[in-house]
């Protein structure tokens, strides 16, 4: 089931301003380094929380439909599906009929639900024979993500910028600070 972004966010949830400030950083030699450290760190928590922080848009590919009428999405929160396509043996698409399906996005995790009693299509392609293309994220503007969020992100910042020697082989890492734990645990994804 690979999931590829398509169109990344427009900005980041923390500024390069705020980093700085959070830092105590004044100069502008460790810019490149900052915002790269912003970036490791958007990616960081929306990997370990299974979230898309800003607006961006990402392509979701399944080999066939799971058993029922609702597909559970791999991130949240879902703002909207832009389409959904069978793929058939010679690669032809047929763009589903938006009627056919809605996004239950208050549902945890997020979910496509199929209207009527009528089954999902079968794909005519084996491998990757659907593809859902959706919007994900708190929306456009950093001040859509949540403030604790945002905290757990500067919090890596110090700690990425604090820690940046290579390790030697054998030496134990730097663990990350538990606070950057207790910030996302709200938001991570519950699976029982």
């Amino acid at each position: 089931m690979p999931l590829i972004l398509t169109s990344g966010p427009a900005v980041e949830p923390v500024t390069l301003a705020e980093a700085k400030a959070h830092l105590r950083v004044d100069g502008t030699a460790e810019d490149t380094l900052i915002a790269s450290l912003i970036v490791t760190s958007r990616l960081h928590v929306e990997a370990a929380a299974g979230l898309a922080l800003v607006t961006q848009s990402w392509s979701w590919h399944l080999d066939a439909w799971p058993p029922g009428r609702a597909v559970e999405f791999p991130l949240r929160p879902i703002q909207s599906i832009a389409a959904v396509r069978l793929y058939d043996e010679s690669s032809g698409a047929t763009t589903l009929d938006p009627v056919t399906y809605f996004l239950d996005g208050t549902a945890a995790p997020p979910r496509l639900v199929r209207h009527g009693a009528l089954p999902w299509p079968r794909p005519g392609r084996i491998a990757n024979g659907i593809e859902v293309a959706f919007t994900a994220g708190y929306g456009p503007a950093a001040a859509d993500v949540p403030a604790p969020i945002r905290q757990a992100i500067l919090l890596l910042v110090a700690h990425w910028y604090e820690h940046r020697s290579p390790l030697e082989q054998g030496a134990q890492p730097v663990p990350l600070p538990a606070m950057v734990t207790e910030l996302l645990a709200p938001y991570r994804a519950v699976r029982l």
